[in-house]
């Protein structure tokens, strides 16, 4: 069989080598918004179209080497350039694919190492990626079945409510700003309605209260 053509797509991973960065660089990118939304999640994994990527460069350190340019578009022989994410074919992680054969990504997991479906029609940033015809090609052949409900909701363009890994959805939570202790105060003998209420003032704000009798 052939291999399928794939779209250019990069990880976190392939953007580090594209620029000649560390990956944690990329993955601040991200959360800066210097990358923009990624054109695919698929398993919780964001992923990037070449173009969209392509767009970012040219201030500080984003620069595209021509070389790792090249080099990249080498290690997918098979590949080619989409302009949008809306002309994306349905690419699936093993999450996406456990849906679609009615079993867990554990079991896709243990297939992939013991050789038992198909070979992944890209691999970025480690993770496997296949295209939705490649599965549902392999299936028939091995008799496992196919959640027809799940393939139609992921022609849909419905990937449940997953996220992608290393962006914060919401800004972090703010303390609240902390309250000045009391100022300390001293009382006479005499004063202990005084003592008293300040006193319980105190304790009912949370404070504990050292005293220290004075000669």
């Amino acid at each position: 069989m052939s291999q399928a053509r794939v779209p250019y797509l990069l990880g976190h991973a392939e953007i580090a080598s594209l620029f000649t960065i560390e990956r944690q660089t990329s993955q601040k990118w991200r959360m800066e918004g210097t990358l923009p939304e990624p054109d695919l999640v698929a398993s919780g994994n964001p992923y990037w179209l070449l173009t969209t990527v392509l767009h970012i460069g040219g201030g500080g350190d984003r620069q595209v080497g021509q070389q790792q340019l090249t080099d990249y578009r080498a290690s997918i022989p098979h590949g080619y350039e989409v302009q949008s994410k809306d002309q994306l074919p349905v690419i699936l992680g093993i999450q996406e694919v456990g849906r679609v054969l009615g079993r867990d990504a554990q079991a896709v997991s243990r297939w992939r190492n013991r050789r038992r479906i198909a070979e992944a029609d890209l691999v970025l940033s480690g993770s496997p990626l296949w295209l939705l015809e490649t599965i549902l090609s392999d299936a028939p052949q091995r008799q496992r079945s196919i959640v027809q409900a799940e393939v139609a909701k992921l022609r849909a363009g419905q990937r449940g409510s997953q996220k992608p890994r290393g962006r914060r959805t919401s800004p972090p939570a703010v303390p609240p700003p902390q309250r000045p202790l009391p100022a300390a105060r001293s009382f006479a003998p005499t004063d202990r309605g005084a003592a008293a209420e300040f006193l319980t003032s105190i304790l009912a704000d949370g404070y504990s209260v050292t005293i220290t009798p004075q000669r």
